[in-house]
């Protein structure tokens, strides 16, 4: 039975299962806050560039807790990538290309549901890790088949973690507490966006294609690759659908727009996802049941935003899209535009511009109050008030933050401190 129709019955439960979770406990790994004294709620904001990663309160000032160094072990791979001359051409590419001349450190991370590690996907290294929140050691490596590793997602009950690995149009399926590998599937070209369904059953990738050439005309948009969705079952990793985007978007008239879909998110329910896509500053509402592209959102330009396509990096025009817990607010990440904007759910107004720089990525800070994004043209996280849309507090943290997610320490962790 085609997954549309299957997904149409689990809506209900799905809705009241959301509904009776707090925003923490529905995007971080662990128990919901209160049902454990030990555990803290925090921020992590992956500096790509520093190979760190901050930790931050997850509500109010949002002020630093605590740094980790990510790459403790970086003299050891460093030797094995100069040992092999086909992965050190994989290594300087990535550094010349999505790194935009520097190494790619930490692209995504999740705290296991202990509070006791923290799991990072390395770019550069085409590995994920385990680290030891407690000493910083290194619990657990898993190299993933070719030589990136890239976007990760967690699984509701925070056991199993999902990283795409760029170059082998793979993802890889992990036990968060051990890193053995549960099973992996095929993808199309470039894996990048993964995301759990609520009840843990299906897994959604995203393939975004050939992001670093310089073909990026319209009419050159087919050299880009094979770009869907590919959705499998969580627990078996066969295939249960694929959607070719490409055919949706012709079918609403948007045949100049790309079929890369970048950074998604789903509405409560699970009814709708809402995504961007490569060169386009706005985003899409797809109805699942239906198959279909219902609305699209386009936000404003900024005048100072280069018109040249091959500028925008990776791509993007717009990277980064998250959604209040309530579903009545989205948040989208203005990437090359400079700015951030909270977006009314029901009629798709936006609220202020909020000047940023280069916003990477936008989550949902722990009491679901505000939109995080994270400013990898200024190191520092920026919170947008959902209620107003204006900013409330920029914190610094290192060089070219990237993802943050929510996640977990031991009630009392401050370190270690990469310092």
């Amino acid at each position: 039975m085609p997954l549309r129709r299957t997904r149409n019955l689990c809506v209900l439960a799905a809705a009241l299962a959301l509904t009776a979770t707090t925003p923490a406990a529905a995007n971080a790994a662990g128990p919901a806050p209160g049902s454990s004294t030990g555990l803290r709620e925090v921020l992590f904001v992956g500096n790509n560039w520093d190979g760190t990663a901050d930790v931050l309160e997850s509500t109010g000032d949002f002020s630093r807790i605590g740094r980790i160094d990510v790459v403790p072990d970086k003299e050891a791979r460093m030797a094995e990538i100069n040992a092999d001359p086909i992965h050190w051409i994989y290594f300087m590419a990535i550094r010349n290309s999505v790194g935009e001349g520097h190494d790619q450190f930490v692209d995504d991370m999740y705290s296991t549901p202990d509070g006791t590690s923290v799991v990072v996907s390395r770019p550069s290294f085409a590995d994920v890790v385990s680290l030891d929140l407690a000493t910083g050691e290194v619990n657990w490596r898993f190299p993933v088949s070719g030589y990136r590793s890239d976007h990760m997602a967690v699984s509701p009950d925070g056991k199993r973690v999902a990283v795409s690995a760029s170059t082998s149009n793979t993802v890889h399926v992990l036990d968060i507490g051990t890193g053995e590998e549960l099973g992996s599937f095929a993808t199309g070209d470039k894996p990048h966006e993964n995301i759990f369904s609520a009840d843990g059953r299906h897994i959604w990738n995203m393939s975004i294609g050939e992001v670093n050439t310089a073909l990026d005309a319209t009419w050159l948009d087919w050299t880009k690759g094979d770009r869907r969705i590919t959705v499998v079952d969580a627990t078996t990793f066969e295939q249960v659908e694929v959607i070719d985007m490409r055919e949706r978007l012709d079918a609403a008239g948007l045949k100049d727009h790309s079929d890369a879909v970048r950074p998604a998110a789903f509405s409560p329910d699970e009814s709708k996802l809402y995504f961007q896509v490569s060169f386009f500053n706005g985003f899409l509402e797809y109805d699942v049941a239906t198959n279909r592209i219902t609305r699209t959102k386009t936000l404003p330009k900024n005048p100072a935003t280069s018109t040249d396509r091959t500028t925008w990096v990776n791509d993007s025009r717009h990277h980064g899209i998250t959604m209040k817990p309530d579903g009545t607010k989205l948040c989208v990440a203005g990437t090359m535009d400079d700015y951030a904007t909270v977006v009314d759910r029901a009629t798709l107004r936006q609220g202020p511009l909020v000047t940023v720089s280069k916003p990477y990525w936008a989550t949902v800070s722990g009491d679901g109050k505000s939109c995080v994004v994270s400013e990898s043209g200024a190191d520092r996280v920026t919170a947008i008030d959902f209620a107003t849309g204006e900013k409330s507090v920029s914190v610094p943290v290192g060089d070219h933050p990237q993802r943050v997610r929510l996640g977990r320490v031991e009630a009392g962790w401050s370190g270690p401190s990469a310092d």
